[in-house]
């Protein structure tokens, strides 16, 4: 393997002198070489059907499943993530699989009687080849496998790109599924931009989720090639918080969809709308804010842990003091432990002013906004006011209320009564506006997003019908 860049390393947001894995970049010519040889191992895997494909998947569950203590503690290690959240990361993991295991057995097409004459109208769905997958290193197991799941069911092979921060379970990942997959059906290429950027030239269908700027470029550059591609980007979430919510069950819910893995989930909520009198939500919230336990993501009692590195936690910090600077008020702060890890204090603002950017733009970190509103009119305008469109909660007893926020809002998901995270991998995921670009995800959505239909006219050689 040919390569130039220096080496693609790891660290432990918890003890960021602490390495925990190391791989060479992957150069671009061997993104090409690695794209030939799963090329030919596709057909092979295209033709072994349905049967190996779910018998393959469910193996690799298998093999995911007798490993999760393990690969817990990697997540934990390598992306701070609390060890809470990643057993249950570890378990969504081993659901995907499953899931897509049967999905291999699902219809490829449907069957039509002709306009006129004898024969039949076939649609069949095909694989398109060489799927390349660009993740995140929030979900480090978990996305990679909604995206890679279906596309191998589907009879695709994967070229998955992972962050570096990711690393070493990208790589342990591949270890577990080299068991049960055929050689070089699924591939890490560790790697940066220019080892992205390969992927993106090289492969026939190219699914990514990251940040809006490196997303917008991946777009541009598989739209230029004419091939499928999607993209998952940012959220500026929304919580529309109505009179008659629960307050004491809404602000917990609140509490942990802004700060649950240190708000670096693209589904966090960023801003709370308080619709009519804000003090018994202000008060609840603030309460629920100071309980929250920040410290060392291995410590079961914890909920927000380090950011991801030194940057993140400056950004953080540099967009609460712009903030504040700008006539913002701290509402609630918690404390952050001592010690060498990447931590910042969860923050709830208020008072931030109109056009302020930490209303409209994606922190990704524990920091939340608190807006008042008059009406749920009002609520809805606040609401829409942002580029992006991913998910929007609302809270309350009323049903009408309700489905005015689902008819009204302009994001691709709409929680009642449930906190903005949290993905159910079996129903289409995916925004608005700049939050995604192209298909859904995941559910049905994923088998077509990786697969083309065609059309079949199927007509006897002999429309007479003689013999």
């Amino acid at each position: 393997m040919t390569t130039t860049a220096p080496p693609v390393r790891s660290h432990d947001p918890a003890a960021p002198d602490t390495q925990v894995a190391e791989a060479p970049a992957v150069a671009p010519a061997d993104v090409r070489r690695a794209a030939e040889r799963a090329r030919i191992a596709q057909r092979a895997w295209l033709d072994a059907g349905a049967g190996a494909r779910c018998t393959a998947l469910d193996a690799a569950a298998d093999r995911i499943a007798a490993a999760a203590g393990d690969l817990a503690d990697l997540i934990v290690r390598e992306v701070g993530k609390p060890i809470a959240e990643a057993r249950g990361e570890v378990a969504r993991a081993v659901a995907i699989l499953r899931h897509n295991a049967q999905q291999a057995y699902d219809p490829v097409g449907t069957v039509h009687e002709p306009a006129a004459g004898p024969g039949l109208l076939l649609t069949r769905r095909r694989p398109h080849g060489v799927a390349g997958l660009i993740t995140p290193w929030n979900f480090p197991l978990a996305i990679p496998l909604w995206k890679a799941a279906p596309a191998l069911a589907t009879g695709n092979a994967v070229l998955l790109k992972p962050a570096p921060q990711a690393l070493g379970c990208a790589l342990r990942l591949a270890e577990l599924l080299a068991e049960v997959l055929p050689a070089d059906v699924f591939t890490v290429l560790p790697g940066e931009a220019a080892t992205g950027a390969a992927v993106v030239e090289t492969a026939d269908v190219v699914s990514f989720t990251g940040s809006t700027a490196v997303g917008q470029e991946v777009v541009r550059a598989a739209t230029a090639r004419g091939i499928p591609v999607q993209a998952e980007l940012g959220g500026c979430n929304a919580a529309l918080v109505l009179p008659d919510a629960d307050v004491r069950t809404t602000a917990g819910q609140l509490i942990a969809a802004a700060f649950g893995y240190a708000g670096q989930k693209c589904t966090a909520t960023g801003r709370i709308i308080v619709v009519g009198d804000p003090e018994p939500l202000r008060a609840a919230l603030t309460t629920a804010a100071r309980a929250l336990t920040v410290g060392d993501p291995r410590d079961a009692a914890t909920v927000c842990g380090p950011v991801i590195g030194e940057a993140a936690r400056d950004r953080v910090r540099t967009a609460i003091d712009a903030a504040t600077g700008a006539g913002a008020r701290v509402l609630a702060t918690s404390e952050t432990p001592d010690g060498p890890g990447w931590y910042t204090a969860p923050t709830i603002l208020e008072r931030v002013p109109a056009g302020h950017p930490i209303l409209r733009e994606e922190v990704f970190g524990p920091v939340a906004v608190l807006q008042t509103a008059a009406d749920l009119t009002e609520a809805l305008e606040l609401a829409r006011d942002v580029p992006h469109g991913l998910v929007t909660s609302v809270h309350t007893r009323d049903l009408d209320a309700a489905l005015t926020v689902v008819d009204r809002i302009d994001t691709g998901l709409v929680k009642v009564n449930a906190p903005t995270t949290g993905v159910d991998f079996h129903m289409p995921f995916g925004g608005t506006k700049a939050s995604s670009h192209g298909p859904r995800e995941q559910g049905r959505a994923a088998a077509d997003f990786y697969t083309s239909v065609r059309t079949v006219s199927l007509l006897p050689a002999d429309p007479t019908g003689t013999p």
